[in-house]
């Protein structure tokens, strides 16, 4: 009799062991997908982690996202390593910067952010050694290309701390940029003031609107007083006299800019300003300072006001380039309807008071010279008619006064005063080189120039030529017309 025996259980055994294989496979796919989805693939950032890339190190590093973290000590020695190429590039970055710039042919602007200690008294800007390695000079006067504008003005340094020693321990605080200007040159001719100063001090300031500091080099206090109102519209604070500054005073800024940008002769190109601010802004700067009533030339609607005529103010000169026959052409205008004023404007004028006559004219008429320089106070569609002088002096009246009024939205005219209108033909005889060739006087210099047929010249206008510009320019008015 055979034995019984139970049969071995090979099949629940095998069950087991595929029940094992099978967890551990689905637990190697767990695995391989949670890996896939929170570890960062080799070379790649994760967002989380660039949004906390750093950006700046100033003994912490700043985050993105704007929290500062200081290093912690159980920091890895890799991170140690990144934070020191950070800052090393960061100030390679800053010193590469160049701290002073040529704006234009005029205009050298020397600019800086950080700390920023300034000393007046000796005409010295303190910068952080991160901020430059180097020494920059400057004169922040707007004519560079001109020695003798130039040469009174005083120079600026600006440098790094001193390496050796401590930097001065700041005596006054500002949470305002600084800017440093001089007003000394051939500031006083009041075409010098607007094109060398204001106009350039209005392109550098008015970005701020009114929050920075002005320091002034070379400063002529009659200077200020007879343009405090225009400095007040473009700065909130004091001016800081830098020449009579306290020899121990420490200025601290968070931001200095050393000159003024200059773009071109009584003009504001805006492409160049940082809100695309235009000269019509400056005028209606200019209207805010003075009060001026009209921002445009319209007659008046009250039938009885005498502005429902056209007003016609005469710049006049007594010294040089004077109108020999004033009172004619006056007659003549007011026989056109013109309301005819007469005004010669100095370095004593009351430039408020001045500024509104300007204001209240339609059409003004002076021989080239600063006085024409109020032209930014006329309102926009007026005319102006610059007679200019002879000699061959296009070119002058153009670039001083012809090419800035389309941008001020004034309507520019010109009178050429001939030989026969000119005292010149008195001094000299026809054949003369001053009458027949004015160039060959040009080649002379500036200096043969001026004092041939700007110092030595008057006119005498043709009334009747003079009535036919007079005419034209009526023209361009809105006013009612009285028909020749």
């Amino acid at each position: 009799m055979k034995s019984h025996r139970t049969p071995p259980r090979f099949e629940p055994r095998r069950t087991g062991n595929a029940f094992i294989v099978a967890t551990m496979l689905l637990s190697l796919c767990i695995l391989s997908l949670i890996k896939a989805r929170y570890c960062s693939v080799p070379n790649a950032k994760s967002q989380a982690l660039a949004e906390l890339e750093p950006t700046e190190v100033s003994g912490m590093v700043t985050l993105k996202g704007g929290e500062a973290a200081l290093p912690e000590d159980e920091e890895d020695e890799g991170n140690t390593i990144t934070s020191q190429k950070i800052v090393a590039e960061k100030a390679a970055i800053d010193l590469s910067k160049p701290i002073c710039s040529e704006t234009s042919k005029r205009s050298n602007v020397c600019e800086a952010d950080g700390d920023i200690r300034l000393q007046g008294s000796s005409h010295t800007i303190l910068l952080h050694p991160s901020s430059t390695d180097r020494e920059w000079k400057t004169k922040p006067y707007c004519r560079k290309h001109d020695p003798p504008a130039m040469k009174n003005i005083k120079e600026w340094t600006i440098k790094p701390f001193p390496i050796s020693e401590p930097p001065p321990q700041c005596t006054v605080n500002y949470t305002v940029p600084a800017l440093v200007f001089s007003i000394g040159g051939f500031t006083g001719n009041l075409f010098h003031d607007f094109t060398d100063v204001i106009v350039p001090l209005f392109i550098s300031s008015y970005q701020f609107r009114g929050e920075v500091q002005f320091v002034v080099a070379d400063i002529k206090p009659w200077w200020v007083s007879k343009f405090i109102l225009i400095l007040k519209q473009l700065s909130n604070y004091d001016i800081i006299d830098a020449n009579n500054d306290d020899q121990e005073a420490v200025r601290c800024f968070p931001r200095v800019i050393v000159g003024l940008s200059f773009h071109k002769e009584l003009g504001v190109d805006p492409s160049k300003t940082p809100t695309g601010y235009s000269i019509v802004d400056f005028k209606a700067m200019l209207r805010k300072a003075y009060g001026l009533e009209r921002p445009t030339a319209a007659p008046s609607g009250d039938p009885w006001d005498i502005r429902r005529k056209p007003r016609m103010l005469i710049i006049s000169r007594k010294k040089t380039r004077a109108f020999l026959n004033e009172r004619g052409m006056t007659d003549m205008a007011m026989s056109l309807g013109f309301d005819v004023r007469v005004a010669e404007p100095d370095i004593t004028t009351d430039l408020a008071k001045f500024a509104r006559l300007v204001n209240s004219a339609d059409v003004m008429i002076g021989v080239h010279g600063a006085g024409l320089t109020n032209m930014v106070f006329l309102p926009e569609g007026a005319v102006l008619i610059q007679v200019v002088p002879m000699g061959g002096l296009d070119w002058l009246a153009r670039d001083t006064f012809g090419q800035p009024s389309p941008d001020m939205q004034i309507k520019y005219m010109d009178y050429r005063i001939q030989a026969d209108e000119s005292t010149l033909s008195d001094q000299y005889p026809a054949d003369h080189p001053v009458l027949k060739d004015p160039y060959s006087i040009h080649k002379q210099g500036w200096n043969a120039l001026s004092k041939t047929y700007l110092d030595n010249q008057n006119v005498r206008p043709h009334l009747g030529r003079l009535r036919n510009t007079l005419m034209d320019a009526l023209k361009h008015l809105p006013h009612g017309r009285k028909e020749a």
